[in-house]
């Protein structure tokens, strides 16, 4: 598979860039770290000012009519600054499974509000879901933003509803979050009603699909951050009467950093595009850039601190940021070891 990004494509990466570069800055994210996990002023300047919320929702739903390949340029720009905003959850995981599964009344009002940034969503896959008609109890459902999600996508092994979060049955409960700028909460079902999507079936693949790429190309965002970051400061840093760049130890690590990253942008852009054109390496290529992405932002971010010295460590230092969801990344939608299962099943079949 040859891939190279069109003229259009390149105007979003860059567009992207540029935005969240401009805005998502160190001191806004850690106002919103304080409050709810989001910038608000943030997250509506993207889905008004810059359009951008509608990336990889065909037309035909309300979206731009774009793929996986240019919401990952998104994901991978928001990523690099650690934004502090619902865009897995209420974008990609909801939005994705209301525009492929949802009833058209579900588009023009749900989706529609979610795109306009009026409503934040959140989503909850519970497999052991049961369901009494549509009234659904549920127990096992922590989810990204689920506190400030006025709607839910509730999803298992035997449907897909949407659930709002005021209706009688729903107990949301904020949870304290390694990771603040994408806090969870837990979110319990007890016989709340929800109402069903059309089809369930392609609304939780496409969501899952998209999840995986969304948040392996954020991981690429920010461990291509961090290697920057890293870079920048050897250049500043003088022990010995020397940049500390220039010792070999520490170029060792930077270039290992690099050839990792450049394996996960691969990884990122074979998976989206792999999508994108319903090829049959679409459903390995989700599950390799995920964890392959996760574990690479994981160790540039471990490599940032070390390498920032003492510094490195401090809470005023933005390093913790980048490792914490890092680490929050290899957790969610399913760790490395249980993506690897898949691959290996996909690859290796029913081995006795």
């Amino acid at each position: 598979m040859e891939f190279a990004l069109s003229d259009e494509q390149q105007m979003i990466a860059e567009t992207a860039r540029g935005f969240f570069a401009e805005n998502a800055t160190s001191e806004r994210t850690r106002a919103a770290m304080a409050g709810n996990g989001i910038d608000a002023a943030l997250w509506q300047s993207f889905c008004t000012e810059l359009g951008l919320s509608g990336v990889g929702i065909p037309e035909s739903a309300g979206g731009a009519g774009l793929g996986l390949v240019e919401l990952a340029l998104v994901a991978e720009a928001a990523g690099a600054q650690v934004a502090a905003l619902p865009m897995l959850g209420s974008l990609v995981l909801a939005g994705q499974a209301l525009a492929a599964g949802g009833t058209d009344a579900q588009r023009e009002g749900v989706l529609a509000e979610i795109l306009s940034g009026e409503t934040i969503a959140a989503y909850v896959h519970d497999a052991g879901l049961s369901a009494d008609g549509n009234a659904l109890t549920a127990t096992d459902g922590f989810v990204a933003h689920g506190a400030s999600a006025s709607v839910f996508v509730v999803t298992s092994n035997t449907g897909a509803w949407v659930v709002r979060a005021d209706a009688p049955g729903v107990v949301v409960t904020a949870q304290t979050t390694m990771d603040q700028t994408r806090p969870l909460a837990k979110v319990v079902l007890n016989g709340a009603v929800g109402e069903p999507l059309a089809d369930p079936a392609a609304a939780i693949s496409r969501a899952h699909a998209a999840a995986f790429v969304a948040v392996a190309a954020e991981a690429l965002g920010g461990a291509q951050e961090c290697l920057d970051r890293t870079v920048a400061y050897s250049k500043e840093r003088v022990q010995f009467g020397r940049q500390i760049g220039s010792f070999q130890a520490y170029k060792h690590r930077l270039a290992d950093m690099m050839i990792e990253i450049e394996q996960a942008r691969s990884a990122v852009y074979w998976a989206a595009c792999s999508v994108d054109e319903g090829s049959e390496e679409a459903a390995l290529a989700v599950h390799a850039a995920k964890s392959f992405c996760a574990d690479t932002f994981f160790m540039c971010a471990g490599n940032m601190i070390q390498l920032h010295g003492g510094i490195g460590f401090t809470w005023e230092h933005d390093a913790h940021l980048f490792f914490k969801r890092a680490r929050a990344i290899q957790s969610a939608l399913g760790n490395g070891a249980w993506h690897r299962e898949r691959i290996a099943a996909q690859i290796l079949g029913d081995v006795a």
